[in-house]
């Protein structure tokens, strides 16, 4: 049984809940039926359900929707929009939740932020991703010395395996920086 919504919070934070209202005004229709739960193959490894998650946001509770990790755990696989009663796009809704997340740098989310960002610096630059060159950039990000000491044992495997490889890639072309840059522009405007 999950918990109830708490819709007395004190001083809701209103620019997340403006950030939110698009998501929001996807899911007012929401009949909170639990299909998107019941259906969701992550669910059990996330710490509320989705409908639990839109309730909250029904309700402008902001905050609590980022004390989460439901959203961050979304495969976006489908199968709670294709099996919406309402047909509500859920999925939509659940990448809008990600991007507030990372536009805000919320602490909870930091380390995929930094993962996912360091991926598309590899990418931007090689045209595909760089392991050696991608983790590094990684752990440089987290500025943490502790955490590359702790992935040493496994990279050194994947070294010996020939997984990954050692060799320092020439610069790429950048050829993929025009298409990074209208990326860019058309998260800028939404």
């Amino acid at each position: 049984m999950e918990p109830a919504v708490d819709t007395q919070t004190a001083a809701p934070d209103r620019s997340l809940i403006k950030k939110l209202a698009p998501a929001r005004k996807q899911l007012l229709a929401c009949i909170q039926c639990g299909t998107c739960s019941g259906s969701c193959p992550n669910a059990d490894a996330m710490d509320v359900s989705p409908r639990y998650l839109w309730r909250l946001l029904l309700t402008d509770n902001a905050e609590e929707i980022f004390k989460t990790r439901t959203f961050a755990l979304c495969s976006t696989c489908y199968t709670c929009t294709l099996r919406c009663p309402r047909g509500l796009q859920i999925t939509d809704a659940m990448s809008l939740l990600k991007q507030v997340a990372a536009s805000e740098n919320l602490p909870l989310y930091k380390r995929s932020i930094r993962f996912y960002q360091s991926f598309m610096e590899s990418v931007r630059r090689h045209g595909r991703v760089r392991e050696m060159e991608f983790m590094t950039l990684y752990f440089m990000s987290m500025k943490n010395p502790v955490i590359p000491l702790k992935f040493t044992p496994l990279g050194m495997r994947l070294m010996a395996k020939r997984k990954v490889s050692v060799e320092i890639p020439s610069k790429g072309t950048q050829k993929l920086d025009a298409m990074f840059r209208k990326a860019r522009e058309i998260e800028e405007q939404s």
